[in-house]
């Protein structure tokens, strides 16, 4: 039996500690936030919860909150997770993440800095940290793992979201604006000719016909995990895959690039006559917040107007008794309106936290046990298959469409 804190019970954080709530190996769950009403408001509502204050800036504050748990789960940004993974082994704890840090030494320096220096510190002490384990970054890599391993080798790997969910009521993101917004003003990566690349927001646009979606989309790169994790390992894990990307489209991106070109998502001071305005405060102070309660979401719902499209798609291309082929890959989840008659949450919410939850309860579950530091393309054939099983019954489905040769 485990005992596990969540640090952080926001959408992603309270649906994890849900379901481990439900799992036969959890002994107790510690639902830890700055904001105490929130934990005291999840805690409520589980069986096996107690809920605690904490100051995740402060690392020992942390490890005091943690002291006797098997495993950290940390709900928080990404600012927070060295701190985390910090008191993680002063307290002898396993760590599980959703996003990788983004230190100021830069987003590939920071993966590298975790697998040559916090990977051999977590296997030391025999513990076992997962980073980087949602919905994508986390399934998308499984995925991309899973149609690596039927190849002999892998040239390219695109990961291609959109999102468009409308509704009566202006909803720009269905997570946190100032994360949306903070993400589509940064630097992009992307893996290239076996070489990490920068570039600029919103680079490289291309129109794509995605499954579902009647006419071509346009969709841009996107800073994310993806490119970096995946050419830091593609020659342990991917078969020595030579290009990564990630991209992104819809109605958040078409006003973040609007905004972008404008000068409004910029953090530098301007003046309007005689007054100093930071634009992108100016924007965030003028967005609707995302929706975060299950009665907001309700109200948006019952104004109607609701119009979805949307696709998630991992495209591998590679070669098999030498002869090219492409698996596409699209994942299936419930819309907004079904994801709310099942739990309360967004479709954004319960996609990331139903797949994150899965990660974290494979480890409680003991199907991934090896010690040291690891993102989701990591995982093995039998933890590959967990997750899939897992996510199934939670309708999250995966459609790998036959194999064809690339044209």
């Amino acid at each position: 039996m485990k005992k596990i804190i969540v640090i952080g019970v926001g959408a992603q954080g309270s649906t994890i500690a849900k379901r481990l709530d439900e799992t036969e190996g959890v002994s107790e769950i510690i639902c830890a936030d700055y904001d105490q009403k929130a934990a005291e408001a999840l805690g409520s509502t589980l069986k096996k919860a107690k809920a605690i204050q904490i100051d995740a800036s402060d690392v020992n504050h942390v490890i005091d909150a943690a002291r006797g748990c098997d495993l950290i789960v940390n709900g928080l940004p990404l600012e927070y997770n060295l701190v985390i993974m910090e008191a993680a082994l002063a307290v002898n704890a396993s760590y599980f993440d959703m996003a990788g840090p983004m230190e100021d030494i830069g987003f590939v320096e920071s993966y590298q800095r975790l697998f040559s220096d916090w990977h051999p510190k977590f296997k030391e002490k025999g513990l076992t940290a997962l980073v980087g384990c949602g919905s994508a970054p986390g399934i998308a890599n499984v995925i991309a793992r899973e149609s690596v391993e039927q190849m002999d080798s892998c040239d390219t790997i695109g990961i291609y979201v959109y999102e468009g969910v409308w509704t009566n009521r202006f909803t720009p993101f269905w997570w946190s604006p100032e994360v949306a917004f903070g993400d589509m003003a940064y630097k992009t990566f992307r893996y290239e000719n076996g070489k990490h690349v920068q570039d600029k927001p919103f680079s490289r646009p291309i129109k794509i016909k995605l499954r579902g979606i009647e006419r071509k989309v346009r969709m841009v790169d996107h800073e994310h995990d993806e490119p970096v994790t995946m050419g830091l390992l593609a020659d342990q894990v991917l078969k020595g895959v030579r290009n990564v990307d990630f991209k992104y489209g819809g109605s958040g991106v078409e006003l973040s690039e609007i905004l972008f070109k404008m000068g409004l998502l910029s953090q530098d001071p301007v003046n309007v006559d005689g007054t100093t305005i930071v634009p992108r405060d100016l924007v965030l102070h003028l967005c609707p917040p995302a929706p975060k309660y299950p009665d907001e979401i309700k109200a948006i719902i019952d104004r109607g107007g609701i119009k979805e499209q949307g696709a998630f798609l991992v495209r591998v291309d590679g070669t098999r008794d030498d002869k090219p082929i492409r698996i596409d890959s699209y994942v299936n989840a419930p819309g907004l309106v079904e994801s709310f008659e099942k739990s309360g949450l967004s479709h954004e919410a319960y996609l990331t936290g139903q797949c994150a939850a899965v990660f974290v309860k494979m480890m409680v579950e003991d199907v991934f046990t090896e010690k040291g530091l690891f993102v989701p393309e990591q995982l093995g054939d039998d933890a590959r298959e967990y997750c899939f099983q897992e996510l199934a019954e939670l309708d999250v489905t995966v459609d790998a469409l036959s194999e064809s040769p690339v044209a």
